[in-house]
């Protein structure tokens, strides 16, 4: 999906008060209470909270954000009901939102002033992206996507029960209107699912139908019609194999590895509902790549906003609101004042240039020149850099136990898998003894390049391509005289970190397929040359000093992006009629349970484990996904069997 810059909307307001958006002429809300209007149109037309009693989990989207008032009167709705749904889940969309300074004005009156301070405080920038925000301990969660309705429909991937369409008059909206956006909505439409709106157009009604809804209209409030309707379509196509997706049976999983993909997998699935063991070889969790003292992580910027750019923003931007959180009450080890990203090969002025054109949050990224840069950071640097005001670095070791230990899951250690194999309806993990370790229905890979041996042994595909590359980190001790004292960390050719633990942390090498567990001088010494041309000064003078090091594993793939989703079922692949798109490829799962993956992050991992963590429990959950469809394929491990030419489906 080719994104737009988002501009953010305006605000102001009649003189009798009301808040109004100047472009358009609309105002927010009648002259009856904004919440008043929530609860008896949208929430009474889809029979809530009367529908969601008793249920584990359900979805509302919402058609235009806006002030937020719809979803304020849910939350405020499900919090009051004795009988309400375990989780509930609200997506909106908004093309131009508001600035947190003029949402503050909007709800200075609300009547539920608790609940507009907390959604104030969780506002996020304003970025092109499905902004995952959580609240009551996960148990309502706000998927909020900023960009064009039109387009970020198609991109939805979820199992909606009632839909608000607000924001909606055919009037002002042409945009929806002409793109018969509405019919669209019966791909999304969970069996039974129901729809609201204010509007009682004819035109509105028709959409409706033809996307496969019974419409009836009830007079209501002072408007003489609303809409109200249900899904009742004469024929249902099943989902793809790559599509949404629901287990009928426990929600238990078994997760293989407990570096930061696996702790990552456990806390994400736990906020969903389900339950977790979590197997290592190791005695401890985050013994491994993740057991580095510390790491940063930060976002992407690209001059064209693809798919790399898109998917690494929304995952720093996670990162950020998840492990900030934990660093400020001191959970975690780490600091979030920010990062940079040299840049050589860009001047200031085609730097601003390219910002300019996509129009990011500054609070996501800016362009500092090259005095300024050297400034922030108190380094003498080569160049220019892009700065990332929520990046950062943190302790990945800390960040997985904590992860880890918010799951609830067991962590069941010195425990090598030999095989796994599918038994009845539960997947099972077996020793060298071939004892059963632990089965549960699902069951995920998130053991870095072991998982290949696994999965290979199952009948699954995607991890041919994967492959390790060998990282040695070092350190010295931060106090001597000549080393440089960075404020933040410093990524270019290697990077380095602020003092640590009393150690001036940097690195790190690179050797693919390199399975050496030895520390290296030669390593160390490229290390320090890297370090030569970040921060200035002499590595001859510093490889006089004594140093200590760490090497790690990382598991990569070719396109340098993670492998998270349903596993590939080779077999009936190379049998099946069509799978030439990632959602038509056949998985190794069905309604009782199945296998998935969760590995490939590189050098990423801090900055990857929340949001694969999420996208990985979309998949098993069937919980809405916290990414657009076309980014959740850029990440689907189908993608790399589609590319090889053994595993094409018969008649290709």
């Amino acid at each position: 999906m080719k994104t737009q810059p988002i501009t953010p909307g305006r605000l102001s307001f009649t003189p009798e008060g009301m808040p109004l958006a100047p472009d358009n002429g609309d105002i927010h809300h009648p002259a009856t209470d904004a919440l008043v209007q929530a609860r008896h149109v949208f929430l009474a037309g889809n029979r809530l909270p009367e529908r969601w009693a008793g249920r584990k989990r359900f979805v509302i989207l919402e058609t235009g954000f806006g002030l937020g008032s719809n979803f304020l009167a849910a939350w405020d709705a499900w919090r009051r009901d004795p009988r309400r749904c375990e989780r509930l889940i609200f997506l909106s969309v908004e093309k131009h939102p508001l600035t947190r300074e003029d949402l503050a004005r909007a709800h200075a009156t609300s009547t539920l002033p608790e609940l507009a301070t907390r959604l104030l405080a969780a506002w996020p920038l304003r970025t092109p992206n499905l902004h995952p925000l959580d609240f009551e301990d996960a148990r309502v969660q706000l998927l909020l996507g900023f960009g064009d309705f039109a387009l970020l429909l198609r991109q939805w991937v979820a199992s909606v029960d009632a839909f608000l369409l607000d924001g909606f008059s055919p009037a002002r909206n042409l945009q929806i209107r002409d793109s018969r956006a509405l019919q669209r909505l019966g791909r999304l439409a969970a069996p039974g699912a129901t729809a609201a709106t204010w509007s009682a157009a004819r035109a509105v009604r028709e959409d409706l139908a033809s996307a496969g809804f019974a419409v009836e209209a009830a007079g209501i409030g002072d408007k003489r019609n609303i809409t109200v309707a249900r899904y009742a379509p004469r024929h249902v196509a099943p989902p793809p194999p790559g599509g949404w997706h629901t287990h009928r049976g426990a929600s238990e999983a078994i997760v293989i590895g407990a570096g930061l993909a696996g702790c990552a997998a456990a806390w994400a699935m736990s906020l969903q509902g389900w339950t977790c063991r979590v197997l290592d070889a190791q005695n401890e969790p985050a013994c491994a790549a993740s057991g580095n003292p510390a790491g940063l992580f930060h976002g992407s910027f690209h001059r064209d906003d693809g798919p790399h750019a898109r998917v690494h923003r929304a995952a720093a931007l996670l990162t950020q609101r998840v492990a900030g959180a934990w660093i400020e009450a001191g959970r975690i080890h780490g600091q979030l004042a920010g990062c940079l990203r040299l840049e050589g090969r860009l001047g200031d002025a085609d730097a601003c240039a390219a910002l300019a054109a996509h129009q990011l949050d500054p609070g996501y990224v800016s362009w500092l020149d090259r005095d300024t840069a050297s400034r922030i950071s108190g380094l003498a640097l080569p160049s220019g850099a892009w700065h990332y005001p929520g990046g950062g670095w943190l302790a990945p070791r800390r960040y997985a136990n904590e992860l880890l230990a918010r799951s609830g899951a067991a962590f069941i250690g010195k425990a090598r898998v030999a095989r796994i194999a599918r038994g009845g309806r539960a997947w099972q993990a077996f020793d060298a003894h071939d004892k059963v370790i632990a089965e549960a229905p699902v069951l995920v890979l998130a053991n870095g390049v072991d998982a290949k041996r696994l999965l290979l042994g199952a009948g699954g595909g995607a991890l041919n391509a994967l492959s390790i590359s060998r990282g040695q980190i070092s350190s010295l001790a931060a106090d001597t005289p000549t080393l440089p004292r960075p404020r933040l960390p410093v990524a270019g050719a290697g990077y380095v970190l602020p003092r640590v633990d009393d150690r001036l942390v940097f690195g790190a090498t690179s050797h693919a397929d390199d399975d050496d567990p030895e520390l290296r001088e030669a390593d160390h010494r490229a290390n320090l040359a890297q370090l030569a041309l970040l921060a200035g000064g002499s590595a001859s003078v510093w490889s006089a000093l004594p140093w200590h090091g760490r090497i790690g594993w990382r598991t990569v793939t070719p396109d340098r992006l993670p492998l998270i989703g349903a596993a590939t079922d080779l077999r009936a692949m190379r049998d099946a009629r069509r799978a030439d798109q990632p959602r038509f490829v056949p998985r190794l799962r069905d309604a009782d349970g199945g296998l998935y993956l969760f590995t490939g992050l590189g050098s990423r991992g801090i900055a990857w484990a929340a949001l694969g963590g999420q996208v990985l429990a979309s998949w098993v959950s069937g919980s809405p996904c916290p990414l657009e469809a076309d980014l959740r394929d850029s990440l689907d491990p189908a993608r790399l069997d589609l590319r090889h030419p053994d595993n094409q489906p018969a008649g290709y």
